[in-house]
């Protein structure tokens, strides 16, 4: 999840509680929402892959923008659930480390073996993203084990899951701050946050004005072989949505619809073009360079963050009344997370086997994202019925 919130484990081990004890509807809404988005993002890879400049290419780029927010959206979502903590560290700790490490060791093993088994039945896909000879017995055997290290192609989502592992070290931390901090302090943090935002593209740029990098390594501020860490760098990343949301909480921005609306609107139209175009721009620049263009595509980039912010800005205003059926689907979204990834695979070899390759990008991803979400509910669902297969969820 393109889950915990994907997508952090808030999605299923935290209940959205207001303070009289019952569910925040508009944070369960919220949790649905970027969980499909999260898969429809993955549904356009096939697409994108192509790198063709063909129609499909382009509808999969546009979705594919127009989606960038599922992440970040997760992460606001445990800075409401999450912030302050209230308990001492070790006892945090044990209790967030444990819900997403299991799950986390379960999905590394599976996702691998159900690629092999798919594909050792004679499926024939045509997605340019699959190399069979990465679908060998020996092949997956090695992905067994060095998920220790790292995620790999079967596990893609799983990226967020190690990344979340950090940000639960750090929140203890964090929450300690934010519970003495004056209000000016909060955004003087935000402010240095967002300003970090756009130092990919100043990066970019960089070599334009006649920066040549330092032996060989085009990093900015401090960066450079053996140093990782920039001058921004502690202040970058999903911290800052979590903190964001955490100050959207205790200081809302009462804004009545009239100008939510002219304030988010505009903010998510220019976040949005600036993400589509500067990726087809890219493209033209650097033809099939992931790393050149994932830049646009960035969670921490300025554009996506300004397309963020302005849909929980409208979500978090929606009076959606208590369900206990939508409560018990945003429970379900971290289990759908961990596993859509394949059934995404599925959806669109399933489509080519139907005879419908005819059918345009626009609404095969939109498809695929339905069947693979439905797929991925109903097992997650299976497995939340017992007790033991539930911790592989949740």
């Amino acid at each position: 999840m393109t889950g915990g919130a994907y997508p952090s484990t808030t999605m299923s081990t935290n209940q959205p509680l207001n303070a009289g004890g019952g569910h925040i509807a508009w944070v369960d809404f919220l949790r649905i929402l970027a969980c499909f988005l999260v898969v429809l993002a993955h549904c356009c890879d096939p697409f994108v892959g192509s790198f063709d400049g063909s129609f499909d290419f382009k509808s999969g780029v546009f979705i594919g923008s127009l989606v960038r927010p599922c992440v970040p959206l997760f992460a606001m979502i445990s800075g409401v659930l999450l912030f302050p903590v209230t308990m001492e560290m070790g006892a945090f700790y044990s209790r967030r480390l444990k819900r997403i490490l299991i799950p986390l060791v379960v999905w590394s093993l599976a996702l691998p073996l159900f690629y092999f088994l798919y594909f050792a039945a004679g499926v024939q896909t045509a997605s340019p993203n699959i190399v069979m000879d990465t679908y060998t017995w020996s092949a997956t055997v090695d992905k067994l084990y060095t998920f220790i290290f790292n995620f790999n192609y079967d596990t893609t989502p799983l990226w967020y899951v190690y990344m979340l592992v950090g940000l639960y070290l750090f929140m203890p931390i964090m929450s300690a701050w934010l519970t003495q901090a004056k209000r000016k302090d909060v955004k003087i943090f935000l402010g240095i946050w967002i300003f970090s935002m756009v130092l990919p593209y100043v990066q970019m740029l960089a070599p334009t004005l006649g920066y040549e990098g330092n032996y060989g390594n085009m990093g900015i501020l401090g960066i450079c072989d053996w140093n990782p860490y920039g001058m921004f760098y502690n202040f970058a990343g999903f911290m800052g949505y979590m903190v964001l949301a955490h100050y959207l909480m205790k200081y809302p921005l009462n804004w009545n619809w009239k100008k939510t609306l002219s304030i988010t609107l505009p903010l998510f139209l220019a976040g949005f073009a600036i993400t589509f175009f500067g990726f087809l721009e890219t493209q033209k620049h650097f033809p099939g360079q992931y790393s050149k263009l994932e830049i646009l595509w960035y969670f921490s980039g300025i554009n996506v963050f300004m397309m963020t912010f302005a849909i929980f800005a409208i979500v978090s205003k929606l009076r959606i009344k208590t369900s206990p059926a939508l409560s018990r689907i945003a429970a379900l979204t971290f289990g759908v997370y961990l596993c859509h990834f394949f059934f995404v695979q599925c959806a669109y070899d399933a489509i080519d086997f139907l005879g419908w390759t005819g059918l345009p990008a626009c609404v095969k991803i939109p498809l695929m994202a339905c069947l693979a979400s439905a797929v991925s509910l109903f097992l997650v669902w299976l497995l939340n019925l017992n007790r033991w297969t539930r911790k592989s969820i949740m």
